[in-house]
């Protein structure tokens, strides 16, 4: 199976992996499919483009003919996580897993790949999203190996740091650092999390209308997982002359359809923003850095 890497998949692994790692893994990708396809009685259809930004999607046939979806991630990603996930959510709110092709290969359920919930007017995309969201919020497994919200966000803080020193971004990090170290602090649930949930997470199914897909999952309280729902669209939000206003009701509006604490769902939205704004800064990305901090600076 021979073909060109989808370029979005190779720049967002490159910025966030390295260079190295990602043209290892690349490198090797065209043989680790074949042998995903090959384990799996799979019938290659496509591979879809732009594609994802962690992983390559084929749409493929099963041995019976039937629709399906190869997921091949690198390991350092871990898919391992995404697989047990799904597992757990067993197709409640989720993608449903219907089979492993070793490597890091998953066998997906075939969704929709061309309408996500970003094809529908804002409110009620954002009514969808809520609703699909509520459903992953579960228990997790027993004796599961996800990491925490508090965790993982500690390797973030420590990449923001640098960005303390610099005028133009200081007051923005100060703020969002002290915001984490408030609500890793206090008293808070432990759900499962999507850990990545947005608008173009959700994608049109066959047997149920929404379905989210690409989480990397982990443990914490429900807000952190609404953060990154909170900026979607940052585009039109920063363009619009009410555009403050607009984030700020878009906060209160998401945690009161979903009983979450305002103050909770702002603080992780304003250090979720800022984390990726100083991050489009290192990779180099100045436009994308511009619109998270901006909004960011509403909240």
């Amino acid at each position: 199976m021979g073909f060109e890497p989808p370029q979005r998949l190779a720049r967002t692994l490159g910025e966030t992996y390295g260079d190295a790692a990602a043209a290892e893994w690349l490198g090797e990708l065209p043989e680790l499919a074949g042998r995903a396809l090959d384990r799996a009685s799979l019938d290659s259809e496509r591979v879809m483009a732009p594609g994802g930004r962690s992983s390559l999607v084929v749409l493929v046939r099963r041995s019976d003919g039937s629709p399906a979806a190869l997921k091949i991630a690198p390991p350092f990603t871990r898919p391992d996580l995404e697989r047990d996930a799904l597992a757990h959510w067993n197709g409640w709110g989720a993608v449903q897993l219907l089979d492993e092709a070793g490597e890091g290969a998953l066998v997906l359920e075939r969704l929709h790949p061309e309408v996500s919930l970003r094809s529908l007017p804002e409110a009620k995309a954002l009514l969808e999203a809520a609703g699909t969201v509520r459903k992953l919020w579960v228990e997790p497994p027993a004796e599961h190996g996800f990491e925490t919200a508090a965790e993982r966000t500690a390797r973030q803080a420590e990449a923001m740091e640098p960005y303390r020193a610099d005028p133009a971004t200081a007051e923005l990090t100060a703020a969002a650092l002290a915001a984490r170290e408030e609500l890793v602090a206090g008293d808070a649930e432990t759900v499962l999390l999507h850990g990545n949930f947005r608008q173009g997470k959700v994608l049109a199914g066959d047997r149920t209308p929404w379905l989210a897909v690409g989480p990397e999952p982990l443990v914490g309280e429900r807000s952190y997982d609404l953060a990154r729902l909170v900026r979607d669209r940052v585009e039109d939000l920063v363009a619009a002359s009410s555009g403050a206003s607009a984030a700020r009701r878009r906060v209160n509006k998401l945690a009161d359809s979903l009983d979450l604490d305002r103050e909770r769902l702002r603080g992780w939205s304003l250090f979720r923003a800022v984390e990726s704004g100083t991050r489009a800064l290192t990779a180099g990305r100045r436009q994308d850095a511009e619109l998270l901090l901006e909004f960011a600076s509403w909240l």
